[in-house]
């Protein structure tokens, strides 16, 4: 199956080991990339930015952590906050929710990628990575069944391969490829028309 290149947006879900493999996919996109990345990073809830800011010092890209009610934009990685679902919006904005953990996990993959492809439907692009629960299985499931486009990260290339392997084990992942890879495809994808 061919990958795409036009979407309207992109979401990530990471876990343990996420941080190097954002960092290879991150690192190449300019400032100008024209589509908005959405990522839920699991991690601690008392660590605040410090993950952003090592990914801005590897990146042109802008990085933040999105807030409640701010619209998306092209161009900027939004992080779901520490110990917040992030969940998007049918006018394209973020809203935060403080619910109960899903998959043990707040913010969770699930909650983020299931939002987002009841709103961009075919237009999204899903991608899950590395990662040691199933967290992103369900979400990587409803994107592909909205019609989106949906990538896991090769499990032998996985700092822990547990959750791209429950995601490839759905039966809905179309792409398995490397970090190198993912970054590489990225490169060359445009805002849908």
């Amino acid at each position: 199956m061919q990958l795409r290149n036009a979407y309207d947006a992109i979401v990530i879900g990471a876990s343990a080991g996420g941080l190097y493999a954002m960092i290879e996919i991150l690192r190449d996109l300019p400032a100008g990339f024209p589509l908005p990345i959405i990522v839920v990073q699991h991690r601690s809830k008392d660590e605040r930015a410090l993950l952003e800011e090592v990914l801005q010092q590897k990146s042109k890209i802008r990085i933040k952590q999105a807030d409640e009610k701010e619209l998306i934009e092209p161009g900027t990685v939004y992080f779901a906050p520490p110990d917040y679902h992030l969940l998007i919006e049918g006018d394209g904005s973020f809203s935060l929710s403080f619910d109960a953990p899903v998959n043990f996990s707040r913010p969770s993959i699930d909650v983020l990628f299931e939002t987002a492809a009841e709103v961009y439907k075919e237009g999204l692009l899903g991608i899950i990575l590395t990662g040691a629960n199933k967290d992103g299985a369900r979400g990587i499931q409803k994107i592909s069944q909205a019609g989106g486009t949906t990538i896991a990260q090769l499990p032998e290339t996985a700092d822990y391969p547990a959750m791209p392997r429950a995601a490839i084990n759905t039966g809905y992942v179309q792409h398995i490829l490397t970090p190198v890879e993912i970054g590489e495809f990225l490169l060359i994808v445009e805002k849908r028309k």
